[in-house]
């Protein structure tokens, strides 16, 4: 074993090489999370040439990318000190104050990047409060080898009304209320249920969104 080798796991300096590593992947799973999702919105529904597409995919990916590795980051540097500050030991509420000074932080900046990473979450939130089944998904998480905790599925009777109110509130939201859902989701809905009430030919109807 090289010194380098021994160095990178000297039990002493884990957690700070942890803070290094959280950056990291923060880093390279905003670039995998965004930029397919950038890509696909601006061949749906970019405006302008290419040039300009593009530079709105690179400055989407970016922010996704860099907010994902500072928060990790600073979330986990707060965590640690946190645990020093009690003699080691990590308490209940110390994620939860991690995470509230990260999201405020990182994520309290409001734009279209920062809206949908903070939608998204809010909803698993909220999802994570329903019945939970009877017995835990078949696979664990990806990366979460050696957990001892793995994810319930919600229980089926529940996830249907779940998803009933979900979809029956978002299209009277839609179609009353618009202005108050998140644009690029407004985007989506408007190209699936108002724009397909639209066409001047047969190429139109089928091939061509008008």
């Amino acid at each position: 074993m090289s010194s380098i080798t021994q160095w990178l796991l000297d039990p002493r300096i884990h957690d700070y090489l942890a803070i290094v590593k959280g950056a990291r992947n923060g880093f390279v799973y905003g670039v995998k999370v965004r930029f397919p999702h950038a890509l696909i919105m601006a061949i749906l529904f970019g405006r302008g040439d290419w040039r300009s597409r593009f530079l709105v995919i690179y400055k989407a990916t970016k922010q996704h990318a860099f907010n994902l590795a500072k928060f990790v980051s600073l979330y986990k540097t707060l965590l640690l000190l946190q645990r020093k500050a009690n003699g080691g030991k990590q308490r209940s509420a110390d994620t939860f104050v991690a995470g509230l000074l990260g999201g405020y932080v990182v994520f309290g900046d409001r734009s279209a990047v920062n809206e949908q990473i903070v939608l998204y979450v809010v909803s698993r939130v909220i999802a994570s409060f329903m019945p939970r089944a009877g017995s835990p998904y078949s696979k664990a998480p990806a990366g979460a080898s050696g957990s001892v905790v793995k994810p319930i599925p919600p229980d089926p009777r529940y996830f249907s009304v779940f998803a009933a109110l979900s979809w029956g509130a978002v299209m009277w939201l839609f179609q009353h209320r618009g202005e108050a859902i998140q644009p690029g989701m407004f985007n989506s809905m408007t190209y699936l249920y108002r724009d397909s009430e639209v066409w001047t030919d047969l190429r139109t109807l089928l091939w061509h969104n008008t």
